[in-house]
């Protein structure tokens, strides 16, 4: 059921994403096709502040912020593994596999490989100050609009 705790969740999250997809940008190589990367990170972002954070709040603001916490590493795994998977399809349909089992291997090493990008101060201060406010303003909407 539509409630405004999770639409402000899923705003928060979605601008979050977006915002960490634009930081992520310059620290990868050079030449690298993002194609909708900036949109497919919001679009996570929604969907992860719909069902995740949105209806988790309803406590005190310390869940809140908790829930924000969890929500920003859950759209972390999502965002990696859906990258990971789109980047082992692309290779997929060059034939740079043998069998489906090394193919499913590659969206981990992908999702691995990824990951070292979010490990700039930058985007960790992002991610950490993304997910408190989350949180809180996921619970003030939850207080304001009930």
């Amino acid at each position: 059921m539509p409630t405004t705790n999770r639409l402000a969740a899923a705003i928060c999250l979605a601008i979050l994403g977006a915002v960490i997809a634009e930081l992520v940008k310059p620290l990868m190589p050079e030449g690298t096709g993002f194609g909708h990367f900036t949109l497919t990170s919001a679009g996570i972002g929604v969907v992860v502040g719909w069902f995740i954070l949105g209806p988790r709040v309803g406590g005190t603001y310390v869940n809140a912020i908790n829930s924000g916490i969890t929500s920003v590493v859950i759209l972390i795994v999502v965002g990696l593994f859906t990258f990971g998977a789109n980047e082992m399809l692309r290779q997929a349909l060059r034939h740079r596999f043998d069998d489906p089992m090394v193919a499913i291997k590659a969206i981990l090493e992908e999702a691995i490989d990824y990951a070292q990008y979010l490990l700039d101060v930058k985007v960790i201060a992002t991610l950490v100050v993304g997910a408190i406010v989350s949180g809180i303003v996921t619970e003030f909407s939850y207080r304001r609009w009930r």
